[in-house]
């Protein structure tokens, strides 16, 4: 009999802290930082042969934003994607070539309780990017660079989910793409973005 009162006072203890957790993490203001992988969908497309090529490089990002509800957030990013490289010889003449892209964010999040610490989350919002490229050709003693930028927005989504550690506390993991980032002089891809991040709650 006291095992079983015992298990039944434990057991709403635990149901009041989860309750509690729910509550905490329903409305505020937060910031949080992340980190991951960036790939550059098509930046390695369509080069001359001679070139070696990578699009993938880390990513990171900070961000703020207000949760107004259990269920709905907006949120306010600055992204840096890394860079994409290719290297090699083409015809006699050795070539250096990067591009770099950035981006600001504006999303809205709608979150999907699970249990009272574990949300499945989507993103919808746009983003203004920059992209930066810059191509280096040497033959001989001579060499010649050029560079190149553009500036565009669009549409950014994606899929994640996070953890309440406390109620100040958690950590995430999601997959986001930015579409077409770029423009006519440097080109357009689309970008996506695995990372981890983690936010605090005032």
């Amino acid at each position: 009999m006291k095992k079983t009162v015992l298990c039944a006072v434990l057991s709403s203890g635990l149901a009041l802290c989860g309750s509690a957790l729910a509550q905490d993490a329903g409305k505020g203001f937060y910031l949080g930082a992340g980190i991951g992988q960036s790939k550059l969908k098509d930046a390695c497309t369509d080069l001359p042969s001679g070139l070696s090529c990578s699009d993938t490089d880390t990513a990171w990002k900070i961000f703020g934003g207000y949760q107004f509800s259990r269920y709905f957030a907006a949120e306010l990013g600055y992204n840096d994607f890394g860079k994409a490289t290719a290297s090699g010889v083409i015809s006699g003449v050795n070539v250096d070539a990067k591009v770099e892209a950035t981006a600001w964010e504006l999303v809205g999040i709608g979150s999907w309780p699970l249990a009272s610490a574990l949300s499945l989350y989507g993103k919808l919002g746009l983003y203004y990017g920059e992209v930066k490229s810059r191509s280096t050709a040497t033959i001989g003693g001579a060499s010649g660079t050029a560079s190149l930028s553009d500036t565009n927005g669009n549409v950014t989504f994606g899929l994640g989910a996070r953890y309440d550690i406390t109620r100040n506390i958690a950590v995430r993991g999601e997959w986001q793409r930015y579409h077409d980032v770029g423009g006519s002089d440097t080109g357009k891809s689309d970008i996506d973005v695995l990372g981890l991040g983690v936010l605090y709650r005032f």
